[in-house]
Formats: C-alpha cells, sequence, structure tokens
C-alpha cells in the first residue's frame, strides 16, 4: 500500500483481556480519599496564593498518595535502561544501523551518554538491561544480562516474538524491579528500530491511524520517514486482526519494551514512583495500563516528545507531561531531567510553611 494510502489505515483498539495470565503484576487502584484530601488542604494552604506552584501542585499531591503519606521522600531513584535490537530495522525503518544499539550501550556503561551525565548529575542509580541486543556484551557491573534472543523477529514477516519470549521478557522486567531498593523508578531505553514498535503499538492499541502515530525517529529524511510509513504498513496489515494487549506486544513490540512493561506493572503493584520518558517508554505504559489500569495512578509522566505520535500517546494516557522541550533522544534523558521537579515537590509538601505556621494573613 502506497505511504499516501497508509493514512487511512486504522486497526482499531486492542481490547482487554477478559483473564489476565497469572504472570501479569496486580494494581490495585489508590483510594485513599481522605488521604488524598489532607495532601490537597496541605499544598493548598501553604503560603502562596491558590494554585500559584502551577503543576508542581498536583505533582505533590500525586506523589504523596503513590508513597502513602503527606511527608513524601524520594529514596534511592533507580533508573533502568532496557536495551534490544528489532528484525524490523533490516528494512530501513531507522536512519541507524542496528550496530548502533550495543555502541551506545558500551557509551552509557562508560558514562559518555546524555543519560550517563544526567544520572551523575542528579543521583540516579543507573542500571542498563541488556533484553536482546544483537550482540555479545562484555560484563559490567552496571549491565543486567537479560537477553531473550538477539533481537526481535522481522514483523512483516510474522509475530516479532513467540509468545513464550513474550511473557519471559515481561517476567524479567518485574523481576528486576522486585530486586531494586528505593521508592522511585525511572525508565529508559535504547534500540535502534524501537520508535516504530512503539508507533505500531499505538495504532494497534488505540483509534488513531498510523500516519499520525509514525514519526522521524532517529532523524529520517522525507524519502526515509514515507518508507517508514510504507514498510509499517505492510506490517499493520499483517497483523491487524490482533487485539489482546500482550498478543500486541508479542506481533510489533521488542524486547526492551516489553521487559518494560512488565517493570512498570512490577513498580506500581510495589506503589513505586514510575517517571516515564518519551514515546517509547509511553508505549510501554499504554500496553501495562491495558492490562492493569492503575498503573496509571502511579506514572509521572516526565515530557513531550517531538516524536509525532507523542502527544496523542499522551492524551490518549490523559497524562499531563512536566516538560516540553523538544527532546526526542530517549535514554531516559527526559526522565532524568524532570527528576528535580519531583524533588521539589516532595520538598514543597515536606517544608514550606502554612499560612498559619508563618504567621501570614490569607487572602480576603
Amino acid at each position: 500500500m502506497p505511504p499516501q494510502q497508509a493514512a487511512a489505515s486504522v486497526a482499531g483498539p486492542a481490547s482487554i483481556p477478559a483473564v489476565i495470565p497469572s504472570f501479569v503484576p496486580r494494581v490495585p487502584e489508590l483510594q485513599d480519599e481522605a488521604l488524598r484530601a489532607q495532601l490537597q488542604h496541605l499544598i493548598d494552604h501553604k503560603t502562596k496564593p491558590l494554585g500559584a506552584l502551577g503543576a508542581l501542585e498536583p505533582l505533590a499531591v500525586q506523589l504523596g498518595q503513590v508513597l502513602g503519606g503527606t511527608a513524601p521522600a524520594l529514596q534511592q531513584p533507580q533508573m533502568l535502561v532496557f536495551a534490544a535490537d528489532h528484525g524490523l530495522a533490516a528494512r530501513g525503518v531507522s536512519a541507524y544501523p542496528s550496530e548502533v544499539t550495543a555502541q551506545m550501550v558500551a557509551n552509557f556503561l562508560s558514562g559518555g551518554a546524555a543519560v550517563s551525565v544526567l544520572a551523575r548529575q542528579h543521583g540516579l542509580a543507573l542500571t542498563v538491561v541488556d533484553a536482546g541486543v544483537a550482540a555479545e556484551l562484555p560484563a559490567h557491573p552496571a549491565l543486567v544480562q537479560a537477553k531473550v534472543a538477539w533481537g526481535t523477529a522481522d514483523c512483516t514477516q510474522g509475530p516479532a516474538m513467540t509468545p513464550a519470549q513474550c511473557e519471559q521478557a515481561v517476567r524479567a522486567g518485574a523481576e528486576l524491579v522486585r530486586g531494586l531498593p528505593g521508592n522511585a523508578l525511572l525508565l529508559g531505553e535504547m534500540g535502534i528500530g524501537n520508535t516504530s514498535s512503539a508507533a505500531l503499538l499505538m495504532a494497534l492499541l488505540t483509534e488513531h491511524t498510523l500516519a499520525a502515530c509514525v514519526g522521524r525517529g532517529t532523524g529520517l529524511d522525507h524519502a526515509g520517514l514515507a518508507r517508514k510509513l510504507a514498510v509499517l504498513d505492510e506490517v499493520l496489515q499483517r497483523h491487524r486482526d490482533v487485539r489482546e494487549p500482550l498478543a500486541v506486544l508479542a506481533a510489533v513490540g521488542g524486547f526492551e519494551i516489553a521487559m518494560m512493561v512488565g517493570a512498570i506493572l512490577q513498580a506500581a503493584a510495589e506503589c513505586r514512583v514510575i517517571v516515564v520518558d518519551g514515546f517509547i517508554v509511553s508505549s510501554a505504559v499504554l500496553v501495562a495500563q491495558a492490562l492493569q489500569p492503575h498503573v496509571l495512578q502511579r506514572c509521572v509522566f516526565a515530557h513531550q516528545s517531538d516524536e509525532r505520535g507523542h502527544a496523542l500517546m499522551l492524551q490518549q494516557l490523559h497524562a499531563r507531561p512536566l516538560l516540553h522541550l523538544g527532546l526526542r533522544l530517549g535514554e531516559g534523558s527526559g526522565a532524568a531531567l524532570a527528576w528535580p521537579l519531583l524533588v521539589s515537590a516532595c520538598q514543597v509538601l515536606r517544608e514550606m510553611a502554612s499560612f498559619d505556621a508563618a504567621g501570614v494573613s490569607t487572602a480576603v
């Protein structure tokens, strides 16, 4: 199908499974209305005009709800960057070759990548996870070897992964989070071709057209974007009848995205704060909330990226991103940049004086 016709391709939204597989962590609803009201009262009565701290105020209330108290403190934040390769990359959907995935993992571990710099700056413990890189990676203290396979299969020819591989990846992401300290998880990713997987997940899990979901990724020119759209439309036609969220994930996802789904579900089940980076991490949230809708209560969306589909995906998730800096790097860089805002929100809630405590008159 030519690219101009691909704009009309709509697969329709996925269906929520009647039975959630046992390996999917259960995420209960946060229902403490008394705590929410107390947090709102506290932030409303700080020494400022009502709402004057803008988006920091609902963020403070959310963090208090997730962490379960009126004086929330973020402890031992963990930055997880999941890396994997995609069989679809061989079809020319990226401006970069697949070899870059392994090369960037080495850059993360040597401390030279943007996320490495930002993690050091903000005191974030950085762990890189080999979810399915198409190379043998040397051992490193900050590298977790969890490779499912050497990249996914080409999803123009069939599913990107088998159901067993998909389950393995989701389980691995959840297990990794179970072993981490702290109460906050920041997520990032690396994988040449993974904006294609994210766009396909979006097209299959929502009512948006494929053309609305597909962007330039690593910087495709006009011809490259047209080629990418044509290839992804071919994938969509092959898998358009897949509806159940995990089946969609297996059909068009990546190992790094599947592991992030497991990590998000487990972190939400443990009531950790989840800081969501850009388009690809948001696509993992899209899958996770299709399985357990209450994960969204624990998610803080760091930023709106410049990738074409991200604004629509954020709308789909009813998310209000903290930043809009024109980022399109991935890696978790946007999550790291937003992190100080979460710290500030907690600090304001704990330390900012109320009108009564400060002896300041309220508005008349």
